[in-house]
């Protein structure tokens, strides 16, 4: 008598190793697109936004098909316990991933908007967040795949970071744009492009609280709404 449980054993196992794989393909797909914008917009290379608008195509695509490999799953194969944790997190991470894509293609619009600008509020914080954001959407990523709570919650404790970078680069552009009243739309656009890089950030950390959650069954979502804004 074929030995049914473990053939379907089996086929789960390798459906867990293709998610996670896809997962992380996803992210490393919303890393580059994120890593292009801001150099687009650094450089004001209108070259590079096709490649980024490609890349967020791609990226709706993997939520698309995550979620139905995700929901195949839970239909057919009734996952329990740390199995079914991993899919449900999976669900809530792909559409934050999603977003960073999206990002990235505001981002892009931006660089159309300072590429003619006869001048531009200085922002060298933005590399500086961009480097910080990449860095937690890495992290949160391989704190997923290896179920590393505490990595995940190393990414929370940067989220402060970006922030504070954030505040600076608005109050340096507020303060040019009080010298420059003939260039708003280039300040406004530098205010956006952080402002979308920071929400990256967000992002990921809302990733790492997912990964939280999913490795120690404890939900600390809130815990950054007790801090102070800059």
């Amino acid at each position: 008598m074929p030995n049914v449980g473990g053939h379907l054993s089996r086929d789960f196992e390798a459906e867990l190793r293709e998610l996670r794989s896809r997962l992380l393909a996803m992210g490393a797909r919303c890393e580059q697109a994120i890593h292009l914008a801001v150099t687009a917009f650094l450089e004001r290379d209108l070259g590079r936004v096709q490649e980024v608008v490609a890349l967020d195509a791609r990226i709706d695509r993997d939520e698309m098909e995550i979620d139905e490999l995700a929901l195949h799953m839970l239909a057919l194969r009734q996952p329990v316990a740390d199995d079914l944790r991993f899919i449900t997190t999976t669900l809530k991470c792909v559409t934050d991933l999603e977003r960073i894509g999206d990002e990235a293609v505001n981002l892009c619009e931006r660089v159309g908007e300072i590429a003619l600008a006869p001048a531009v509020p200085p922002h060298p914080e933005l590399a500086e967040m961009s480097a910080a954001a990449q860095s937690m959407l890495r992290e949160a990523l391989d704190a997923f795949v290896e179920r590393d709570a505490d990595r995940a919650e190393a990414v929370l404790r940067r989220d402060p970071e970006v922030d504070a970078l954030y505040g600076r680069v608005l109050r340096e552009v507020f303060a040019w744009m009080r010298l420059h009243p003939d260039e708003i739309p280039a300040g406004q656009a530098v205010a956006s492009a952080a402002k979308y890089v920071e929400r990256v950030a967000d992002h990921a950390t809302n990733l790492a609280e997912q990964v939280v959650f999913m490795v120690r069954g404890v939900d600390v979502r809130h815990r950054r709404s007790e801090r102070p804004r800059p």
